[in-house]
């Protein structure tokens, strides 16, 4: 759920973004847990701290 409220209000607001589908493409599994993720989504902008979750007011921010 998280997930799609994520990239839903990222396409709404014009906000490009490349997605990895942790069930599509399994490997990108390991690939968080090294980064010490445990939920999804993980928002991963360039320059800025990653996080995980549905974040409205994070994702305000990266929508300017």
């Amino acid at each position: 759920m998280q997930c799609k409220m994520t990239k839903r209000y990222l396409t709404e607001h014009n906000v490009s973004f490349e997605e990895h589908n942790i069930n599509e493409q399994p490997q990108y599994i390991d690939y968080l847990k090294e980064r010490g993720f445990q939920a999804v989504p993980v928002v991963d902008v360039d320059g800025k701290e990653a996080f995980s979750g549905f974040r409205p007011d994070v994702l305000q921010k990266i929508a300017g």
